[in-house]
């Protein structure tokens, strides 16, 4: 392991108040994104979609790196670049996801455990090979009626730690995502609650696994009341109670924040990140950034609709996006930026 490099490496991913672009959807997700917009679901038209953001002009401007996913990595744009040469030229680092999905975890009804370990070594130096230079793993915990139990935080913190090392080991920055879900009606401090145990148990087996944070990216979710909760707070609430959760348990030395949009809308996803940074940042150890998916892609597939005539607008609006997310990582979103992009 060269952890130097390493390092390097995780400092770039959150450098010049950049981001995460997360393009790593599976093809059955994107096919079912594809489905309600009554777009093809074709291999073609993944790789047109995925040419489409990765050759949209200015990206790298607000970007640092991009998650890609198996299919994406091994693809090229229409002139046989190779999508993981594109985005180097421009500067953006490419990474890939490395987890096979989540899956019920035996003897606990409604929780499920991460799975992909079995064969990961070799993966990860085949990605490695193919330009890859950072990971991501996903873990998910369900929050409910006697959600989440300890069974599974352990189990999915274990399996994030033995990720991780393997990660480093192979010269990979290892992205470390523990996403306690917004579904069901758990209010906010309920919220911060498993989040807190979540996080400190993750860093607890990432220290038994001897895992450096100086060399990876938290990737968490934001501390938020569930969807179906009658009470939302607000932004300014909302951002006290996530940055005071991450001060219990994320180590200084980590480089580096990236939350995930969970689902929120990509309006209120700027907004909230934007309130952590104007609240908090002369006082961070870490930088407060973003991965998201969906709040930085959705609007600009809503445009596409696979049609070729519509590729210059929607580069457009997600050109729009990643500069809200990068005005929110300065603190300087603001909502009249929201319109019609120009």
């Amino acid at each position: 392991m060269n952890q130097k490099r390493l390092m390097e490496t995780a400092r770039s991913l959150v450098a010049g108040d950049k981001g995460l672009l997360a393009m790593d959807e599976s093809n059955t997700t994107c096919n079912e994104r594809f489905a309600k917009l009554d777009i093809p679901q074709t291999e073609e038209a993944r790789r047109a979609y995925r040419e489409l953001i990765v050759t949209t002009p200015g990206l790298s401007e607000s970007i640092s790196g991009a998650i890609l996913y198996d299919e994406t990595i091994r693809q090229k744009k229409v002139d046989g670049t190779p999508f993981v040469k594109a985005l180097a030229d421009l500067g953006i680092i490419p990474g890939i996801k490395v987890d096979t999905g989540a899956r019920e975890l035996a003897g606990h009804p409604g929780e499920r455990v991460t799975e992909g370990l079995d064969g990961l070594r070799g993966r990860l130096a085949h990605y490695s090979q193919l330009g890859a230079r950072f990971a991501k793993w996903r873990a998910v915990i369900a929050l409910g009626e006697g959600l989440p139990s300890m069974g599974c935080i352990e189990a999915n913190a274990h399996a994030l730690a033995r990720y991780a090392a393997l990660c480093q080991e192979a010269g990979l920055v290892p992205i470390v995502e523990a996403e306690a879900l917004m579904d069901g009606a758990h209010s906010l401090q309920r919220c911060f609650q498993v989040t807190e145990e979540t996080l400190r148990m993750v860093f607890s087996q990432l220290h038994a696994q001897r895992v450096a944070t100086e060399a990876l990216i938290l990737k968490p979710n934001m501390v938020l009341p569930g969807w179906a909760c009658p009470h939302q707070e607000s932004v300014e609430e909302l951002a006290d109670a996530t940055v005071n959760c991450l001060y219990r348990c994320v180590p200084a030395s980590v480089p580096g924040i990236a939350f995930l949009s969970g689902g929120q809308s990509p309006e209120l996803a700027s907004e909230r990140l934007n309130a952590m940074n104007v609240r908090f940042r002369s006082r961070l150890p870490w930088a407060l950034s973003f991965s998201f998916a969906r709040a930085i892609q959705q609007p600009a597939l809503e445009i596409w609709m696979g049609e070729e005539a519509h590729v210059a607008t929607a580069q457009k609006a997600l050109l729009h996006r990643v500069r809200c997310n990068r005005a929110a990582r300065r603190g300087e979103y603001r909502a009249a930026m929201e319109g019609v992009p120009k």
